[in-house]
């Protein structure tokens, strides 16, 4: 008997072959194939990685294989130890696939609260561990979605770009996102049509991979910050979304959005009291911004920022 591979919610995908996963001999033929592939490149990634858990398996087909993944991921990277799982994964199981040997998970959670734009909910899944945020695949778009040039208006865009690609964990970039393609291309189709770059967008997202080369990005501390409301009453801080970044060579980052269609207004207690007592230099990253500010201030009660709708800061706080 065949029969197209499917999850347990939805028909099956006319597409795929379903193989018997409850069957040792496949399972052993699988792993040999992983290592198989761990000699030809440096990673894969797991369609619906998920489908191959016991428990999902046996809801689906009815049989209860044994565990797949961490045998599988143990074999290859005990022969490849740089070699990278990453998964496409839904429905709250990124953590355990991350324990069972993938490097990687896809963070659909926070692209879909970056869409709905809701931002208490985005700071709350910023709340999480960075053992595990640091095992998220942060991204945008990729080829199952739609492109982001498409899905949110330009300022929107930069504002989901600057929370997504400024968190912690893996930076996913799709192909045409850096040039603001809005035509997404099926897979099978293996070709595209020619589509004009957005100027505007194309020059954004250089500055941003400028930007995400400094040491603090790549391999710095990364906290959230809570944004404190400007004065009493000022609804308009529960709208922002701000990060520290502490790198290891001593540079000092604050990153900060207002993720809202409306002016709004907060106080940004920065994490640096090494800065009390010292006079400080803002410069944005992301544009021209330079600001001279008391370190005591900026540490309490913290930055004012009041920013117009979408507006971002990547600032690059010293001493002066």
């Amino acid at each position: 008997m065949l029969a197209y591979g499917r999850d347990p919610n939805f028909p099956g995908w006319p597409d795929t072959l379903q193989l018997n996963y409850a069957n040792p001999e496949l399972l052993a033929a699988r792993v040999d194939e992983l290592i198989a592939i761990g000699g030809k490149c440096d990673g894969v990634r797991c369609d619906m990685a998920m489908l191959l858990l016991p428990e999902i398996f046996e809801r689906t087909w009815g049989l209860t294989p044994e565990p797949f993944w961490p045998k599988a991921t143990a074999a290859v990277h005990e022969k490849y130890p740089a070699f990278t799982f990453m998964a496409e994964v839904y429905w709250d199981l990124e953590w355990t696939l991350q324990q069972q040997g993938f490097n990687y998970c896809y963070d659909k959670r926070l692209y879909d609260r970056l869409r709905e734009g809701h931002v208490g909910p985005i700071r709350d899944h910023l709340l999480a561990g960075l053992d595990y945020q640091d095992g998220l695949a942060r991204f945008l778009e990729n080829h199952d979605e739609p492109r982001a040039a498409s899905v949110f208006p330009w300022p929107q865009h930069q504002a989901a770009a600057i929370v997504t690609f400024l968190a912690p964990g893996l930076r996913f970039f799709d192909e045409g996102q850096f040039d603001g393609a809005r035509v997404r291309v099926p897979t099978h189709l293996g070709r595209a049509p020619a589509e004009p770059i957005d100027e505007e967008i194309a020059s954004f997202y250089t500055r941003l991979l400028t930007t995400l080369k400094s040491d603090a990005f790549r391999d710095g501390a990364w906290s959230q910050i809570q944004p404190q409301p400007a004065w009493p009453g000022n609804w308009t801080g529960n709208d922002f979304i701000a990060y520290a970044w502490t790198g290891d060579k001593g540079s000092r980052h604050l990153v900060v959005v207002n993720y809202a269609a409306n002016q709004g207004q907060c106080r940004l207690p920065a994490p640096f009291p090494e800065f009390r007592g010292k006079r400080v230099r803002l410069n944005d990253a992301m544009g021209t911004e330079v600001y001279d500010r008391e370190g005591s201030e900026i540490f309490d009660p913290g930055l004012y920022i009041d920013h117009a709708p979408w507006q971002y800061n990547v600032f690059k706080l010293r001493a002066i």
